[in-house]
Parts: structure tokens; C-alpha cells; sequence
């Protein structure tokens, strides 16, 4: 019985022998994966080292910074990722039988030796360059010793106002500007960095942009939906003086003020506004009583001769205002309640003309006042269709206008055949003038050139839809009609 005690005795540890053996035996993986970034950048890194403590395969990232170890045994490792240039970054993981354990290296660049960039040398324009471009191209030259990429900050002053604009995170040495003031000079500096230095500036440099050409002509281009007020020359070269996003509309210039007034969209209500010729120094001068009447398009007011006034309707209502917004006065009241569309003011100071219209625009009259306010005398009564389009000429004695000679009224104010028409004081007649309109137009939106030997205005068809064009004539000469300024209306030429 001993005997078969010991053999089974023997037997079972052999088992257990069997048994140990093979659990100590058994080998379990795992998968390591990951990615390494430019820490300040976030951008991936290619061909950095990646190693492991205990040691397992040694790989390199790809281009998009991934890597992976395969047939990793399961335990605790430290992984380690190395690039020349950049401090060495370590993760410590756990790899799991069977698993994937993912790490995310952030690695920093290495500034024990790295040097800053070198100063900035400004290329283009030429410092204290003249007659520079109002859109044109800034260039520099930066290098870094270690080949580090560089960032750039062009900081951009003025001596036409107080803005200082700044141009950031600029990656190229060039720079295009647009829109820049035209007869102003500029000043400019570069800022480079490396991300590890502190920044480097340059020297500052100048340069000066073309006086604001001479131009005569103002006029609107209705553009996605805004009226945008332009100017132009002799030549025709056109200048976009207003933004593309703003409603503006009815230009008029006052050569003595050195200014041009129009009138814009704010919220709910119309103002008038001035700025300078080359469209610089918007102001507002009307604040507290808007520019009213029956159809925003159809409004109009009138510069005094030496610029420091403005006369505009609100509805019923003529007032009085300083250029400047102070000094609103009421000057005029129509007697039967029709509002005021349209005004203009004589050289002289003596003469002001309107027309006033019921709210559907319709049962017009156009006459004169004086600055008491007293009717001195009547242009237009009586008669169906629509008018307008005042001006004086520059003595006062003559006034030009329009007139629907079809008499046709319609709730879209629709025009069918208007023509020109002058009003002689010293006669006290209207006359027709010719201007050889093409059947189916209107000619509108009159104007005297400034020697008044010619006239400005606009023609378009009478589908009230077409383009509108600026067409100018010489009074009283045949065939003088000339095309101006396609897609263009409410002229004025000073």
C-alpha cells in the first residue's frame, strides 16, 4: 500500500512539474501606434526616431508623423522619440496582450544653440519712394541661421489719419495691399520670429502714394443690390469711391468746400453725407430729421455756392443745415400738404426751386421760393405724369427739369416719354430741348455742364428696367449726343 502511495505520490508532482513548465513558457503581444507633432505647430513630423526602454524595434514616422511597433511583449516600456534639432520627448505605455496602446509625442524645438533670425531688409517700395501705386506689393528679405520657418508681422501707419493696421501670421515676404489713400504717406516695419527667439525687427521704411486724380464727372453703378457712388475723368477712367457694401446714391460736388455730399441708407432712414473727393472722410450731417419723401430714388437736395450749407426736404418740409450738422432750421412748408421731392439752390443765394408731388409722386409743381420763403414764381401745375430733375444754371436766370410728356401715372411710377425742358426767368417760358432721344427712352436726372453750353443726364429705356446710361449733349447743336458712361446713372459734372 506504501508502495502504491509513493507512485501516485511521484506521479502528481510531475504534473505539476508539466504544468509550471508550460505556463512559464507562454509569451503574450501587443501593438504600439501613435504620432509625433511639432509642438508648436501641431503639424505632423516625418523621419523621428522612435525607441523603447526595455528595448523593442526601433522605427522611423512617416509623412503623416505615424508610426507603429508590431510584436511588442506585454508589459511597462517608455518610448522615446528623438529628431535632430528638437528635444527628445518620452511616454511611458502599458502594452496589453493582444492590444493596440496608442502615444501622441509633442516635440519641442531645441533652443540651447539655435540663433534668432536676421534682421528684416525692406525691398519694395524703395524707402521715401514717391508716386506709388494705391495697390501695390510689399517685399522683404529674412534668413535664419538654423533654417527655422519664419513668421511674419508688417505693422502700417499713415499720415492721413491715426490707424495703424497690422498684417499677422504672415508666412511669405510679400504682402499686397489695396485700397490704400491716394496722396498720403506711409510708413512700415517688419517683425520676424523664428517661434524660439524673441522677434527681430527691421528698420522702418516709407513711401508715398499718387495725388487723387482730377476728375469731374460723379455718378452711381448699382452693384449686387447698392447704389456705389463713382468719379471720372476726361478720359473716362472711372474711380470707385464708395464701399460696394453701403447704399449710397445722389453725388453732388461743391468745389468750393473741397467736399461731395450723397445721400445713404442708415437703418431705417436716408441722411446726407460728405466726404472727400477721393472718398475718404465719410461724416454724417444729418442726425435728427432725415432726408424724406415719397421715393428715396426720386429725393434730392442742394449744396449752397460756397459749400458751408445744404437744403433738403422731409416730406412736406424744406430744411437748413450746416455742412457740418449743426444750425437745422425750417425754411419751408408746402401750404396743401404735397411733400417736397426735390430741391435746388441758385449761385446767388436768391433762388430756390422745388418740386413737390403728392405720395404717389403725381399732381406735380415746380416753383421757386426765395430764402423767405415766399413762391416767386411757378415753373409747372397742372398737368399728369412725372418731373423732376432740377437744376439752376450758374447765372439763375435759367432752370432745366424733366417732364413726362405722355402724362401716363402709374403705381410704379412708371415714365414713358420724358423729356428736357428749360424754364427762362427772364422770359418766363418753358422750351423743349432737343436732344434727339431714341423712341421708347426716358431722359432724366438733368444737369447743366459748368459752362452750361452742354448737358448731362441720364437715359434709359421706358421699360423701367434697362440699363441706364449717362449721355451728355451740346444745347441747341444736332447730332451731339454722346454716350459717357454705360450702366451709370445720377450724374453730376462739375
Amino acid at each position: 500500500m506504501k508502495y502504491l502511495y509513493k507512485i501516485a505520490s511521484v506521479l502528481f508532482l510531475l504534473f505539476l512539474v508539466s504544468c509550471s513548465e508550460e505556463k512559464i513558457g507562454e509569451t503574450s503581444y501587443g501593438t504600439v501606434s501613435g504620432r509625433v507633432v511639432n509642438a508648436d505647430t501641431f503639424e505632423p513630423m516625418e523621419n523621428v526616431k522612435i525607441l523603447s526602454s526595455p528595448t523593442t524595434s526601433t522605427v522611423f514616422t512617416d509623412e503623416n508623423g505615424k508610426f507603429t511597433v508590431s510584436n511588442v511583449k506585454v508589459g511597462e516600456y517608455s518610448f522615446q522619440a528623438q529628431k535632430d534639432g528638437f528635444v527628445a520627448k518620452f511616454e511611458a505605455t502599458t502594452v496589453t496582450a493582444n492590444n493596440t496602446s496608442e502615444i501622441v509625442f509633442e516635440l519641442k524645438k531645441a533652443t540651447a544653440n539655435n540663433k534668432p533670425p536676421t534682421v528684416p531688409v525692406l525691398v519694395s517700395p524703395v524707402d521715401n519712394s514717391t508716386a506709388q501705386a494705391v495697390s501695390l506689393d510689399l517685399t522683404w528679405t529674412a534668413t535664419d541661421p538654423d533654417n527655422d520657418a519664419l513668421t511674419f508681422k508688417i505693422t502700417l501707419r499713415n499720415d492721413s489719419n491715426s490707424e495703424v493696421k497690422v498684417y499677422d501670421a504672415i508666412k511669405e515676404k510679400k504682402l499686397t495691399l489695396t485700397n490704400l489713400i491716394y496722396g498720403t504717406k506711409y510708413y512700415w516695419q517688419i517683425e520676424v520670429t523664428d517661434g524660439t527667439n524673441t522677434p527681430v525687427l527691421s528698420a522702418v521704411s516709407a513711401f508715398s502714394t499718387i495725388p487723387f486724380p482730377l476728375t469731374r464727372y460723379l455718378f452711381v453703378k448699382n452693384i449686387s443690390g447698392n447704389n456705389v457712388i463713382f468719379t471720372a475723368d476726361d478720359a473716362g477712367k472711372q474711380y470707385q469711391l464708395t464701399s460696394s457694401d453701403k447704399n449710397y446714391w445722389r453725388p453732388r460736388r461743391n468745389n468750393q468746400a473741397n467736399k461731395i455730399a450723397f445721400i445713404g441708407t442708415n437703418g431705417s432712414q436716408n441722411d446726407i453725407y460728405t466726404m472727400n473727393f477721393d472718398g475718404t472722410e465719410v461724416k454724417k450731417v444729418t442726425s435728427s430729421i432725415p432726408v424724406a419723401g415719397f421715393n428715396s430714388d426720386y429725393l434730392n437736395y442742394s449744396w449752397n455756392a460756397s459749400g458751408s450749407e445744404l437744403i433738403y426736404p422731409n416730406f412736406d418740409k424744406l430744411y437748413k443745415i450746416n455742412s457740418d450738422g449743426s444750425g437745422l432750421t425750417k425754411i419751408f412748408q408746402t401750404p396743401n400738404g404735397k411733400f417736397i421731392s426735390e430741391c435746388d439752390w441758385s449761385a446767388d443765394g436768391n433762388k430756390i426751386a422745388l418740386k413737390v408731388n403728392d405720395a404717389n409722386g403725381y399732381n406735380v409743381e415746380i416753383y421757386v421760393i426765395n430764402p423767405s420763403g415766399t413762391v416767386t414764381a411757378t415753373i409747372l401745375s397742372g398737368q399728369t405724369g412725372a418731373a423732376g430733375g432740377l437744376h439752376f444754371s450758374i447765372t439763375g436766370q435759367k432752370l432745366v427739369y424733366t417732364r413726362d410728356v405722355s402724362g401716363f401715372e402709374n403705381l410704379n411710377y412708371r415714365q414713358l416719354d420724358s423729356r428736357i425742358f428749360e424754364y427762362n426767368f427772364a422770359t418766363g417760358n418753358s422750351t423743349q430741348i432737343i436732344t434727339e432721344k431714341t423712341l421708347g427712352t426716358n431722359d432724366l436726372d438733368v444737369r447743366y455742364s459748368p459752362n452750361e453750353a452742354e448737358l448731362i443726364f441720364t437715359n434709359t429705356s421706358n421699360d423701367g428696367i434697362s440699363v441706364k446710361n449717362i449721355v451728355k449733349t451740346t444745347i441747341g447743336v444736332l447730332n451731339s449726343r454722346t454716350l459717357l458712361f454705360s450702366g451709370t446713372s445720377m450724374p453730376d459734372w462739375e
